[in-house]
């Protein structure tokens, strides 16, 4: 992708006005999409993504210059504007490269760019069939499948030329029930670090289809939820968005090395319940959110973000590790070349406990069983959170008696952590996407059924 030669020309021009270390991102990436709605497909899309951007750091101070000239010219012009931006500090020198082609454990038999888009348009067919199946109720149905296969290489002052692969796959159903008086909507959307060949083992676009759907129609009958504050057991695969947004980014260095997060200097100390260990892995096999390197070139990392309670890492990229004085661990990410990388989490969720999961029902008296979390708001300086419940239902007497809808759970990540007083044996994960200062990335989360002692509840 591209020459050693000028690599180390265009790093050398980054740093020759005393920036003590330079790195180039080179990105080519390709996506496509195809989505179907009210019966018919709607659209079927193709992009490319191609550019570079060049990276400088003077001490703890960072100078990110971008393009999608990737011509000497370019990067060199790109490398030149970074310069400029140097106060004046120690240089250092480009060592020689060490090339490194990133090992991938997993095969990806059908690369999604040889795959014709005739046979992606019949799995989104096959879910937009299942999901109007479900119910006459049913009005209306969005499918879409979408893939990407993303090419890079990053190299640096200190050495590093590596180049990665990146692939992954998705499907999303999204379905409409109504009564002619009121609408509720279900969703569903499997994705995983795979070809094409997820549909073979992983994805089921008709029980994805069927899973929106009767989420629809369930909370279309849903009584209104109750407020106050409650037991509240949280399903596994998507429910792990709470420990997600309302814990994990607190633990990333974007927060941790300014002070700002609630969790702050706490390493060592107690941070949760002891029956929760909370870890983020960048290294399992065909996971939406794992990588064979970082954006900044280091290898991926499984990292234990809490053990038995105790807080035992943070987060941690390049320019996060000078602030913080500590390691950086391989969770240097991006959304783009466009993009200077920041820490990031990868697949990040609650392990597996020992608790049964019709127990933590049984023994919860009055409360709500979240079985799908929605969206939310969280601020990483508090961790004081928000969150919808997409798919909820009421709890008395240990029995689950009815759905309910407009749920909200409200709390702070702390405090919640040190709540949960039951783990739960099976662990799933849930594919999404990440918004922070370093643009969206696809990251999973996850977690066993949880049960908070007492949460508030917002309802009606």
């Amino acid at each position: 992708m591209l020459d050693q030669n000028i690599a180390a020309e265009v790093l050398a021009r980054a740093v020759s006005t005393g920036g003590d270390f330079g790195e180039i991102f080179l990105e080519d990436r390709v996506n496509h999409s195809v989505s179907m709605k009210s019966g018919k497909i709607d659209t079927v899309q193709s992009g490319r993504i191609h550019g570079a951007g060049v990276r400088v750091f003077e001490g703890t101070r960072a100078i990110y210059v971008f393009t999608n000239n990737t011509s000497r010219e370019g990067l060199m012009d790109c490398a030149s504007k970074a310069a400029a931006a140097v106060r004046g500090g120690k240089g250092c020198q480009v060592l020689p490269f060490r090339v490194n082609h990133a090992e991938r454990p997993e095969e990806i038999r059908l690369l999604p760019t040889e795959v014709k888009a005739a046979l992606k348009a019949e799995k989104v067919r096959a879910a937009e069939a299942a999901a109007r199946a479900v119910s006459p109720e049913i009005v209306q149905v969005q499918s879409g499948f979408s893939d990407s296969v993303q090419d890079v290489l990053i190299c640096n002052t200190e050495g590093a030329f590596v180049t990665d692969r990146r692939v992954w796959s998705r499907l999303r159903v999204a379905a409409v029930a109504s009564d002619g008086k009121e609408n509720q909507s279900g969703s569903d959307g499997p994705g995983a670090a795979m070809g094409f060949e997820l549909f073979d083992s992983l994805v089921d676009p008709e029980a994805s289809g069927r899973s929106a759907a009767t989420q629809a129609v369930t909370m279309l009958h849903a009584d209104k939820c109750p407020a106050g504050v409650f037991p509240v057991v949280i399903d596994s695969g998507f429910g792990g968005v709470i420990f997600h947004e309302a814990c994990g980014h607190s633990l990333e260095a974007t927060s941790v090395a300014y002070g700002i997060s609630e969790f702050s200097g706490k390493l060592g100390q107690q941070i949760a319940s002891p029956c929760v260990t909370a870890v983020d892995d960048g290294t399992m096999v065909n996971e939406w959110g794992s990588l064979h390197v970082d954006d900044e070139g280091m290898p991926t990392t499984s990292l234990t973000l809490i053990k038995d309670g105790i807080l035992t890492n943070y987060m941690i990229d390049k320019l996060g590790s000078r602030r913080m004085n500590m390691p950086p661990t391989g969770s240097g990410r991006r959304e783009s070349y466009a993009w200077a990388p920041t820490s990031r989490m990868r697949n990040t969720f609650i392990a597996p406990g020992t608790d049964d999961e019709d127990e933590m029902i049984a023994t919860m008296g009055e409360g709500l069983y979240a079985k799908r979390l929605g969206g939310g708001s969280v601020n990483p300086a508090t961790g004081e959170f928000n969150f919808a419940v997409a798919e909820g239902y009421w709890v008395k007497d240990g029995r689950i008696v009815r759905p309910v809808r407009g749920a909200s759970l409200i709390g702070r990540g702390s405090q919640v952590l040190m709540r949960i007083d039951r783990v739960g044996r099976d662990m799933k994960m849930s594919a999404g996407v990440c918004g922070s200062i370093s643009g969206s990335i696809y990251a999973n989360v996850g977690q066993p059924m949880i049960r908070v002692s007492a949460l508030t509840v917002g309802g009606r």
